[in-house]
């Protein structure tokens, strides 16, 4: 016959492991002996290792009793329960490791592979890191908020920096951020920019300037973002509006009509800093 110390050291456990059994019903405790103290047979070693064993594969002592007490078929079903569970279990931790992995990877926390991919493939190109903040920025709510359609989007985004012109915008946007917003360059890149963006309306149609979908409100966000952290978008913005277009996160054609004085002046201006150059 064996103490609890003897009985807990043979099952790999603790005394206090074992006296924490006897309060939840799991093993049965002996009466006492003559001598006062408990003495325990091999039937609970064997017991109390089976305990021990369903305890650390994680299934709650709330349920050890029944598993104890349950046939073959049942005990077999509550096991296939339980390590589907454990897997459930393991899969998310997975995804917690993952994530805590990435928080030094800046944009990788909060953004898709798929943007920070697109992200990167700006930097490469030599596109200003405040724009590129910008347009990070953007993608959070964006991909937040309709996360199926961030690849469509990021390809379609892809598709549009290859075009060497359409990456000039951007580098030349990047020129012109530490400038006054009556920077010539601007008026440049409204002309170049609003020429592009016509261009490809009528070759493509006026659905594909604008396919994304998003809803007013989180546009007005995006585009108050993008104002905040580059100030001559807005200035650029306002040029565009002039040539027939308006909108940062959504393009959409305008009358230019009432701009075109303004406009005029503008280019008028180009042309004397052209000379000066």
């Amino acid at each position: 016959m064996l103490t609890i110390g003897e009985l807990a050291s043979y099952a790999g456990v603790t005394v206090r492991a074992v006296r924490h059994y006897h309060a939840k019903g799991l093993l049965p405790e002996p009466e006492r002996d003559h001598s006062g103290y408990r003495r325990y047979d091999a039937g609970a070693v064997v017991e109390l290792i089976r305990i021990r064993t369903l305890a650390e594969a994680g299934v709650p002592l709330a349920r050890v009793r029944a598993l104890l007490q349950a046939g073959e078929e049942e005990f077999a079903a509550a096991v296939a329960d339980i390590d589907k569970r454990l897997r459930a279990e393991i899969r998310q931790r997975q995804r917690h490791r993952e994530r805590i992995a990435r928080l030094t990877a800046g944009d990788s926390l909060v953004l898709p592979r798929e943007v920070v991919g697109y992200l990167d493939r700006l930097r490469a190109l030599g596109v200003d890191e405040r724009i590129v903040r910008v347009e990070r920025d953007g993608w959070i709510p964006l991909a937040a908020q309709s996360p199926e359609r961030v690849p469509e989007w990021t390809a379609r985004k892809h598709k549009q920096i290859a075009d060497p012109r359409f990456i000039g915008f951007h580098l030349t946007l990047g020129q012109a951020l530490d400038h006054a917003d009556d920077d010539p360059r601007l008026v440049e890149l409204a002309d170049e920019l609003s020429a592009y963006i016509t261009q490809m309306a009528d070759e493509e149609g006026e659905e594909y300037i604008d396919d994304t979908r998003i809803e007013p409100p989180l546009a007005e966000l995006m585009d108050a973002l993008a104002f905040a952290a580059v100030p001559p978008a807005r200035r650029l913005i306002e040029l565009l509006r002039k040539r027939g277009w308006t909108g940062w996160t959504k393009l959409e054609r305008v009358d230019p009509g009432r701009g075109t004085a303004g406009t005029r002046q503008e280019d008028t201006a180009v042309q004397r800093s052209r000379r000066v150059r």
